[in-house]
């Protein structure tokens, strides 16, 4: 797409004006756009010392216990020296805290207080690190909120690509050669175009990129077809993007969408999605998890366990949470960061048959916003359960006062009133006696990103 460069920059900043533009152009004059683009950003992700950055990652895949310590010993001790005198929000808050008598050392994690994403949407600037070069500026999704710009550098980019051709791309046997397909939130066609195509062909990554916001029931044909027209042989996207494309194949019987692999982003992944999608489209699914800020992420080998990627950031599990260290980004660094996302880690002993000695994920459980709060004050995380078993293609629960909720779902055929009395009866188990809004739905809706939120809480939009 058509951009704007920034100074001390370098991505292209796509604004509404230009988007406007852009989705003025032939069809055939988009996906050239998206073409040139992936271009700019390759250059940015890959270079001449990608091959070997790749194969250093697939041998730290067998590093000891003691290998693994003594690198991020030696890693977290050089970033927060560098954070501490050369990051300017850091500098100025270590100074603050010694002229007002405090002696703690930087050198030490557990000295430094929890961020919170505010501070950085605040002041985005003081988080880059001074004398650094140019940065690649890439917005969250703003899932939850205003978006904010994170600054990466070009170091930081060919380590994270390269991680992900490693432990993606290798570890599902995807060649370079392959097609693959994402569903993502870029809004490559007018949101109110009804008829395809719904996507943009990039050229410069073999990827067909697809909408998420036209994945109504009456187009997904047309992205089926699209996918064997293009010889699409992998698939990505966010959970419930992929999910709702499964589900039109198997409405469809479709039997010719032959995957090697489907790999989920974005959202949890809940066994009854990584059937439907596995039935879908013959093939293993994969989640991953990851994050815009790249202070954590993790790929699920073939044994199914959720593997860290040490290289790009340190968690930290309080009280279900994760606080991240991000260890990859030398141009923007993130200490004890919280993300907002709830997990659980594995065990440090615990071994993963698949015999590679990177850390585990044991579950992920969503955004620290997703959750509902009782009448009584109880926080309650986890409801996907709540549809488990039930003839129900997508749902989404709304707390619009502690007294009452609404649940929202798209009802498949076969979907009757005793299904709708279960829904009201597990809610109830889980959050107690009060009011329950059923609304079945043609689709729900989508955030800005593209993304389906599962819970929402009117207080906390």
């Amino acid at each position: 797409m058509a951009a704007r460069r920034h100074h001390r920059t370098g991505p292209w900043i796509v604004t509404d004006l230009l988007l406007g533009l852009y989705h003025r152009l032939p069809v055939a004059a988009r996906s050239a756009a998206a073409t040139l683009r992936g271009y700019y950003l390759r250059r940015w992700r890959y270079g001449a010392d990608s091959e070997r950055l790749v194969a250093e990652a697939l041998e730290r895949e067998h590093w000891s216990a003691e290998q693994w310590s003594t690198w991020r010993a030696s890693h977290v001790a050089a970033l927060l020296e560098q954070a501490a005198t050369r990051v300017p929000y850091y500098r100025d808050a270590w100074q603050a805290r010694r002229r007002a008598g405090d002696h703690a050392s930087w050198e030490l994690l557990e000295n430094w207080p929890i961020l919170e994403k505010e501070a950085l949407r605040q002041q985005p600037r003081a988080f880059l690190m001074s004398g650094h070069g140019a940065v690649f500026q890439e917005p969250t999704s703003g899932t939850t909120g205003t978006p904010l710009s994170i600054g990466k550098s070009r170091s930081a980019l060919r380590h994270l690509y390269a991680l992900a051709a490693a432990r993606s791309r290798r570890w599902y046997g995807v060649l370079p050669e392959d097609r693959c397909a994402r569903l993502g939130g870029q809004l490559v066609t007018p949101l109110d175009q009804r008829r395809p195509p719904f996507w943009v062909w990039n050229g410069a990554a073999r990827e067909l990129y697809m909408s998420t916001f036209h994945l109504a029931e009456d187009m997904i044909p047309a992205y089926l077809d699209a996918l064997t027209r293009y010889e699409i042989r992998c698939l990505t996207g966010y959970t419930s993007s992929l999910y709702a494309l499964a589900q039109g194949v198997l409405r469809a019987g479709r039997v010719d969408l032959r995957m090697k692999v489907a790999v989920t982003s974005g959202e949890p992944l809940v066994e009854p999605q990584r059937d439907i999608i596995s039935a879908a489209f013959d093939c293993p699914v994969r989640e991953t998890y990851g994050s815009t800020e790249n202070v954590a992420a993790a790929s699920e080998c073939e044994s199914r366990g959720l593997h860290e990627w040490p290289e790009v950031g340190l968690i930290e599990e309080l009280d279900g949470e994760f606080i991240c260290t991000g260890l990859v980004n030398d141009a923007m660094p993130l200490i004890r960061y919280r993300l907002g996302d709830r997990g659980r880690l594995s065990p440090a002993t615990e071994q993963c048959p698949c015999g590679r000695t990177l850390p585990m994920i044991a579950g992920l459980e969503g955004r620290t916003s997703d959750l509902l709060v009782t009448s009584d004050g109880r926080r309650v995380f986890w409801l996907n359960p709540v549809f488990y078993g039930l003839p129900v293609r997508q749902s989404q629960i709304v707390q619009e006062t502690p007294q009452r909720i609404r649940a929202r779902f798209v009802p498949a055929p076969e979907f009757a009133d005793s299904n709708g009395e279960t829904i009201v009866e597990r809610l109830r188990k889980r959050l107690g006696d009060l009011e329950i809004v059923l609304e079945p739905v043609a689709e729900l809706p989508r955030s800005s990103s593209g993304k389906v939120r599962h819970v929402i809480r009117a207080d906390n939009k």
